[in-house]
């Protein structure tokens, strides 16, 4: 299996020419297709004498890929997309090829150090002391949920005679913090937000302050949104943080989204109140051009986190040497190095670039937001804070929505599912791609 022949050469080449021509014309956006359909056309593809590599390549990209909608098209606007840079889609290709193990310093410190400048980075953008850092983590809920592992070790030491724990965090939260609830067995207490959508930090206060006067239950860790999914809208960061200290609650923001444009000159003031958090996470590969997945959880102090996450066995202990060990800081022992593409993405383009792409992303939003309020049919939701620009139909249903959606897809124009808010049906643009333009745009609500 492991010997490199002329036929392992060259189907290295056919890899290495469909990843380049992916890389040098837009993508198609494909769609799925049914079990049943993909087994009458490629049929059972792990049998005993094995296909070849040649043959196993051409089903998946003749057939295969082709049932899976391509997250970096400039009009797939859905969800969260994502949109590698060239350099970083290349470089995932080293980080597969050099069997790079990422848990420990030990084996693999060069690859680490340079996780950690990308994760410095994102600290002092963020205004985090010297101290900070952190690990690049599978996603968004791996990371919360670490962070709120550590959230809740400290609260313990603080406030022994709890009868529960409690998350604090807004009605807009993503539902990952749920999730990460049930996972540790703690209560989620959502407080009502501003008309604009916003956590504010009087209402936090005063449902903090009445669970804590009423009930024997605390509230160990808050959590702000900066960026939901749905509206791209950000939580009142700096009041928020004021909140939680003053009541000595750990305070983690969760920015898988919306943090990356801190890097955007026009939109930092927005973020005020990054500086105080004791955690946050930010997901490069929704907006900072990574592939996935990678999910940045940085702690400002990092000493708190190791201290939860450290796994002992004995076969472990020669790595506890001191060194940064990744696998230290999250929920995880086993990792790749799923940092480097960022790093190298980052490293080779510089981050002007980067702050330019981001910019150019703000910029489409606002134009699709002022398309929307001009067109005869549309309503626009509310002013996108960041690159997420929803809104309505008049006069649509649901099932409007859905089958317009799906025909936009079937007639590859663009992906763009419809969501909901306050039990209202409605369209969204996530805007994250910068190679998306304003003509795509137009061409969609040509549609409406």
């Amino acid at each position: 299996m492991h010997e490199f022949t002329a036929e392992v050469e060259a189907l290295a080449q056919e890899v290495l020419a469909y990843s380049l021509d992916r890389l040098k014309n837009d993508p198609p956006l494909d769609g799925p297709r049914s079990a049943e359909d993909l087994f009458a056309q490629v049929g059972n593809t792990i049998t005993a004498r094995g296909l070849g590599g040649h043959e196993a390549l051409e089903l998946f990209t003749s057939v295969l890929a082709k049932a899976c909608i391509s997250t970096d098209h400039p009009r797939n606007l859905a969800f969260i997309p994502s949109a590698p840079s060239e350099y970083a889609n290349l470089f995932d290709l080293v980080v597969g090829a050099s069997a790079l193990y990422g848990g420990s310093w030990q084996e693999g410190a060069g690859a680490v150090f340079a996780e950690n400048q990308a994760l410095r980075w994102l600290c002092d953008l963020a205004g985090l002391p010297e101290s900070a850092g952190g690990v690049f983590v599978q996603g968004g809920t791996v990371g919360n949920l670490s962070a709120l592992v550590v959230a809740r070790d400290q609260a313990r030491k603080k406030f022994p005679d709890a009868s529960r724990w409690v998350i604090a965090c807004s009605q807009e939260a993503h539902s990952s913090i749920a999730a990460a609830a049930n996972v540790m067995d703690v209560d989620v207490m959502k407080v009502d937000v501003s008309p604009d959508g916003k956590l504010m930090g009087d209402a936090l206060a005063q449902a903090i302050d009445e669970l804590h006067s009423t009930t024997s239950k605390r509230v160990f860790a808050v959590v702000a949104t900066s960026g939901t999914t749905n509206l791209g809208i950000i939580d009142d960061l700096k009041a928020i943080a004021v909140t939680a200290h003053d009541r000595d609650v750990w305070f983690h923001v969760d920015g898988a989204y919306g943090l990356a444009a801190l890097c955007a000159p026009s939109v930092r003031s927005k973020f005020d109140g990054i500086e105080s958090a004791d955690s946050f996470i930010v997901d490069p590969h929704k907006w900072l051009f990574a592939p996935y997945d990678a999910c940045a959880l940085i702690y400002r102090d990092p000493e708190l986190a190791r201290l939860v996450h450290t796994q002992h066995a004995a076969y472990l202990e020669p790595l506890k040497d001191g060194a940064w060990s990744p696998s230290d800081y999250a929920i995880q022992l086993t990792r790749r190095t799923r940092g480097l593409p960022f790093w190298f993405s980052l490293a080779a383009h510089g981050t002007n670039a980067y702050t330019q792409a981001m910019e150019h992303s703000l910029r489409v939003a606002q134009q699709a937001a002022q398309l929307v309020k001009n067109h005869p049919n549309l309503e626009l939701l509310c002013e996108p804070e960041l690159s997420i620009v929803a809104f309505t139909r008049k006069g649509w249903t649901m099932s409007d929505y859905q089958q317009w959606s799906e025909q936009l897809l079937d007639d590859q124009v663009g992906f763009i599912p419809p969501s909901s808010h306050q039990g209202v049906p409605i369209l969204r643009f996530a805007i994250v791609n910068p190679w998306t333009k304003i003509s795509d745009i137009e061409l969609i609500l040509a549609r409406l």
